[in-house]
């Protein structure tokens, strides 16, 4: 297993179990790329899985498939985060590929990032790899990437979090009207800053691919949100949503 970390001029590569290279404490990115985790191996891994119960994908096929991309899923983060230096969060990735090789979905399964413009960013170059085709049938894999932030927001509990959007979640039942497949709960992390205004806003779920005019929809109707004014530092919350 290879670690990945993406600074903002330059990628550097550590074998597993090594320590990575100093970096410029600012904004950086970081991706864990491929391992083989077989089928009836039950740990955790802290890579990029590839696992089906019919198939699996060759690592280097995969590999293959991930670094003409990596580049541009770093440059996501560091050319949209702009002054907001306190961005930053997990992203995952899930790709299912048919035995064909066709890749058939491409999901943000996890995000705690908050910022849409980065994850749709990400998602959209997700959607651009290819990998081949799986040895033994169809096959998926994740691939987990690490957006560090300069500086940690204050974090709202799930108590405080629903308290604060409270019964503001209806307004983006608009948005759901006749989209096809909505996923059956979406999970939602927003940045209050002074005032109470919204300042960035992101969405991710395991179920369903998200639909792009959906989401261009809800971030609209999420950043016009009135929230409890965290008094002079950015907050971060997130809610549930189960679209109507």
């Amino acid at each position: 297993m290879r670690h990945v970390a993406a600074a903002v001029a330059s990628v550097a590569l550590t074998s597993c179990g090594g320590s990575p290279p100093r970096q410029d404490p600012g904004p950086k990115v970081s991706a864990v790329p491929l391992t083989r985790v077989p089928v009836e191996d039950p740990g955790p891994d802290d890579g990029v899985q590839v696992t089906s119960a019919k198939g699996h994908m060759d690592p280097a096929a995969v590999e293959a498939g991930l670094a003409p991309h990596r580049a541009a899923l770093t440059s996501c983060y560091t050319q949209k985060v702009g002054k907001r230096r306190w961005l930053g969060g997990h992203v995952l990735l899930r790709w299912e590929v048919a035995a064909d090789g066709e890749v058939t979905r491409v999901l943000l399964a996890d995000s705690d990032l908050g910022a849409w413009p980065v994850e749709k960013c990400v998602l959209d170059i997700a959607r651009a790899a290819t990998f081949g085709k799986p040895i033994g049938g169809a096959a998926e894999l994740t691939l987990p990437l690490e957006f560090s932030a300069k500086g940690q927001p204050a974090v709202w509990d799930v108590e405080q979090s629903a308290k604060a959007v409270g019964g503001q979640l209806a307004k983006l039942d608009a948005c759901a009207k006749g989209k096809v497949a909505m996923p059956e709960e979406i999970a939602i992390t927003v940045y209050v800053g002074s005032h109470g205004r919204a300042q960035s806003v992101g969405f991710a779920s395991p179920s369903e691919a998200l639909d792009d005019a959906w989401a261009a929809c809800a971030e609209k109707a999420a950043l016009a949100w009135h929230l409890p004014d965290p008094r002079g530092q950015v907050t971060k919350l997130a809610v549930r949503y189960r679209p109507r």
